[in-house]
């Protein structure tokens, strides 16, 4: 089993009501918001689009992969 460890900003902290910070490969730092079952984007203060996350998830599960 391995893991790859992703540079974390500290400016990212944790933040009452969602789950995270969750940096992905292109550096880009989301929160999961469980109420609303969507991710937000502390950055541009906008919840991000399912179809957008599922990029960036795919991106560290092809990584993965490569690792494997």
């Amino acid at each position: 089993m391995s893991y790859t460890t992703l540079y974390h900003d500290k400016k990212f902290v944790a933040r009452r009501g969602l789950e995270g910070p969750f940096t992905f490969l292109n550096g880009r730092v989301l929160y999961y918001d469980p109420k609303e079952g969507q991710y937000y984007d502390p950055l541009t203060d906008f919840y991000v689009d399912n179809d957008e996350v599922g990029e960036l998830h795919g991106l560290l599960m092809d990584r993965m992969r490569k690792l494997s």
